[in-house]
């Protein structure tokens, strides 16, 4: 049960992202400062996290979405739905940990001061 629903809250994070990013980047054609500054906006600390927690929404989406399509069109994946989603975690946290450290790396440098 929590896989479905950690699967329809990623999903509504990853929509609710598009639709920010659609309005950000129609802002260049409204008004070129409030675009800049956006993009201004998305250099912060914070911002870099949400990031962070949008490839792992996206990554965690995506790859539970294999897993329904298997459960659903493959004859024994009711049988081995478990042991897939303990293998998506594992995929998830073997591509997330090293893929959020150098996400996050220009960051901690920033904030600590140690230089590139």
């Amino acid at each position: 049960m929590w896989s479905w629903v950690a699967h329809r809250i990623t999903g509504v994070l990853v929509f609710f992202f598009l639709l920010v990013h659609v309005a950000d980047t129609a802002l260049v054609r409204i008004s070129p400062e409030a675009y800049n500054d956006a993009l201004e906006l998305y250099k912060t600390p914070l911002v870099n996290l949400m990031e962070v927690g949008l490839v792992g929404a996206v990554l965690y989406h995506a790859l539970n979405g294999v897993r329904i399509i298997l459960i659903d069109f493959w004859a024994k994946g009711p049988k081995y739905q478990k042991s897939m989603l303990r293998s998506i975690i594992v995929v998830w946290l073997i591509v997330m940990i090293p893929g959020a450290y150098f996400m996050l790396l220009r960051t901690f440098q920033t904030l600590f001061g140690a230089s590139s």
